[in-house]
């Protein structure tokens, strides 16, 4: 066999062989234009820790410009990390529907129910909005969906701490996976159905919402970051790869 023949075969395949285990992508966005939680750089460390761990890459910005058709290609989900306000302008809100609507993934962390309260397509989107909560306090989580990656690790009761939100808007046909008992906890407001966390397939693509995550101690809980991975998976789609 001729060696520049045997050499150039072998450049392809190797070239075809890295295209082949191409590591998924996703971007943690964390814009504030309200308030700013402390714990938003411990997250983007733990976004970036459970990227090396479960072999995907982890891009992190708070620049809106991003939302752009082609830089959001690059993305098998989008992190909104603690985002509050109104973070995005009319060209960046129609970049992020068409990332949507082309089949990506979403996971909204604690405050991503904070954020663009007057866009009713992400109100739609995003399955509730966030409208008060009482002091930081101890309650009592219960899984009401063992079967969703994200809640298949956890106790159907899972005591701890953090800043509880109470829900406005909450739309009808999201798929509730986990539920806050309101009488273990004072002030709450959303009754015996208080969403704790939840998803949906939303026109094309994924999202997943959990309200935890306030605290800065949240990201030292291995229960809590097995509940993002696994709200990650379910961003990522069905047979995207395996968790190991």
């Amino acid at each position: 066999m001729n060696k520049q023949f045997f050499f150039s075969c072998l450049l392809c395949c190797c070239s075809l062989l890295a295209f082949a285990v191409k590591q998924p992508k996703i971007l943690v966005f964390s814009k504030t234009a309200g308030f700013r939680h402390s714990s938003i750089d411990v997250g983007k460390k733990t976004f970036i820790e459970l990227g090396k761990k479960y072999h995907f890459d982890v891009d992190t910005s708070e620049d809106a410009s991003v939302f752009n058709k082609k830089s959001l290609k690059q993305y098998k989900a989008v992190v909104f990390l603690n985002t509050t306000g109104d973070i995005f302008n009319e060209v960046q809100q129609e970049a992020f529907q068409q990332y949507i609507r082309s089949g990506g993934g979403f996971v909204g962390v604690h405050a991503a129910t904070d954020t663009e309260f007057d866009w009713p397509w992400f109100g739609r989107f995003i399955g509730a909005y966030f409208t008060d909560h009482p002091q930081q306090q101890v309650a009592t989580t219960r899984v009401v969906d063992p079967d969703h990656p994200a809640t298949a690790h956890l106790p159907k009761e899972w005591i701890r701490k953090d800043e509880w939100y109470n829900f406005k808007d909450i739309r009808p046909g999201i798929r509730i996976l986990m539920l806050l008992d309101e009488s273990t906890y004072k002030g709450g407001k959303n009754g015996r159905e208080h969403p704790l966390a939840w998803c949906q397939e939303f026109e094309g693509g994924r999202m997943f919402y959990t309200a935890m995550g306030h605290t800065e101690a949240s990201y030292d809980d291995p229960l809590f970051l097995q509940h993002l991975w696994g709200g990650l998976q379910y961003a990522f789609g069905k047979n995207s790869f395996k968790s190991k």
